[in-house]
């Protein structure tokens, strides 16, 4: 190959990377490349790329990162997405009544759903943003005990590691956890959705600039686990009356 060709190449995936603050994949940049340098067989556009990016690998290549398997990202963008907010316009507490809607009426993970967030349950380890319970029938003949449903919900893209680890800290008085992350977190939903099926937690996206009808997605369902009903009790007795009339009346 060409080294004059692998260096168009190479100056071609950085310009159009500029156009993409989220990223891009591998095969969106070999169809940008096939439609803007003529002449070039497409296998060559393949080995250029593959040399691309073993130099961004050896750390060769400093203006382009590589954040998630297939995704480059230009290194100033995925800087910017790693900054905290200065400040975040739209509360999480704008989703916690649509997103306990949600668990009734769409996904029908539970019976009952309410908003919750705050310090309510008074303690390091955090309050999930909507609690929920699923509740058999008595027109079922079979009728387990009833399951318990959390959900962290986050609207800062620089907080969904600790928004994670809340997630898990759940699961010690819930069967079933959600986390509820932006879908303009891009490139960090590959590994979040490989964290959450490995820990069995549901992983949701929506949209957060849009309070009126996020569109919600489900992307990995939560998967059943018996809680510590130690910490069930604890926790369920924290609430008030009124929210546990909510959840269980």
């Amino acid at each position: 190959m060409e080294e004059s060709v692998k260096q168009k190449v190479f100056k071609a995936v950085k310009e159009f990377l500029r156009d993409k603050p989220e990223g891009a994949r591998y095969s969106e940049i070999i169809k940008f490349l096939k439609e803007n340098i003529p002449n070039v067989p497409e296998n060559t556009f393949h080995g250029a790329v593959w040399d691309f990016r073993q130099r961004i690998i050896k750390g060769k290549e400093k203006e382009v990162v590589i954040p998630e398997r297939g995704l480059y990202i230009l290194s100033e963008f995925q800087k910017s997405q790693l900054q905290p907010s200065e400040k975040i316009k739209i509360k999480e507490e704008d989703f916690y009544e649509k997103f306990a809607d949600y668990l009734v009426n769409e996904l029908e993970e539970c019976t009952k759903a309410i908003p919750l967030g705050g310090a309510k349950f008074q303690d390091k380890w955090g309050t999930p943003d909507v609690l929920g319970v699923y509740k058999f029938s008595e027109a079922d003949p079979i009728r387990p005990p009833l399951e318990i449903v959390s959900a962290e919900i986050k609207v800062d893209v620089s907080q969904l590691v600790t928004a994670f680890g809340q997630s898990c800290s759940y699961k010690v008085f819930s069967h079933k956890v959600y986390l509820v992350i932006p879908q303009q977190s891009e490139s960090d939903i590959p590994r979040l959705e490989s964290l959450c099926m490995r820990f069995g937690i549901g992983l949701i996206l929506f949209d957060k600039d849009d309070m009126e009808n996020p569109k919600f997605q489900i992307r990995t369902r939560a998967m059943k686990s018996e809680p510590d009903y130690f910490y069930v009790n604890l926790y369920i007795q924290r609430l008030s009356k009124e929210e546990i009339k909510k959840l269980l009346g």
